[in-house]
């Protein structure tokens, strides 16, 4: 029976579907999230910048007024709907986001709410396109360095700090299941056995897992 390793422990309804293909999980946390204790100045926020749903659980948590998000992942824009914000643009990462903002939004202020560990693809492009934009970190990203003695038949990872704790005591030498491009790219880095999930969420890694292993 082939096993896989979850570097985010799953629900309960996302095991069963590893689990019901015949694939063994063993899971853990490779990273450690805690929120930042922070005061917003503005009690209404026009335009925010949401690339995380633990950007979203930080800012919740302090409730301002936010008029519209603007969303990386489906799960990010699930979570800010659920609370009660209007989303009105979610794309797959934060560069395609940047893209999208520079060409179709570029007139407007934006509040980007980030975590220590961010990338700098989103920032970067907004200031190379004269976007105006404010950033304040909401959240800290921490590792959980773990060794394994086991070997498996493939690894999930969902974010890259997730790839960047797990590398840091282990050699990456099976198959990568990634949640997106920029896990994907980190973990590029170890290995040349990579797969892409179709869309930026847990469900579509398991199925990429099920479909790579399930009759291994």
């Amino acid at each position: 029976m082939a096993t896989v390793l979850s570097t985010k422990k799953l629900k309960l309804n996302q095991k069963e579907l590893l689990l019901n293909s015949g694939i063994g999980l063993i899971e853990y946390n490779a990273i450690k999230i805690e929120s930042i204790e922070i005061e917003l100045k503005q009690e209404t926020i026009e335009y925010v910048i949401f690339t995380s749903k633990n950007a979203v659980k930080a800012v919740s948590q302090k409730r301002p007024e936010i008029k519209n998000c603007f969303c990386v992942g489906e799960k990010t824009t699930a979570l800010a709907r659920e609370i009660g914000y209007n989303v009105l643009l979610t794309a797959n990462n934060a560069k395609d986001l940047a893209l999208i903002i520079s060409q179709d939004h570029k007139n407007k202020e934006f509040h980007f709410f980030s975590g220590n560990r961010r990338r700098d693809e989103l920032p970067k492009l907004l200031e190379e396109n004269n976007i105006k934009y404010k950033e304040t970190r909401v959240y800290n990203t921490s590792l959980n360095l773990r060794k394994f003695d086991s070997e498996f038949d493939g690894i999930m990872f969902f974010s890259p700090s997730g790839v960047q704790s797990f590398t840091e005591r282990n050699k990456l030498n099976t198959t990568a299941f990634c949640i997106g491009e920029t896990t994907a790219a980190e973990a590029a880095k170890h290995s040349e056995k990579i797969v892409v999930a179709s869309k930026p969420a847990i469900e579509n890694v398991i199925a990429k897992v099920v479909s790579e292993l399930k009759n291994k």
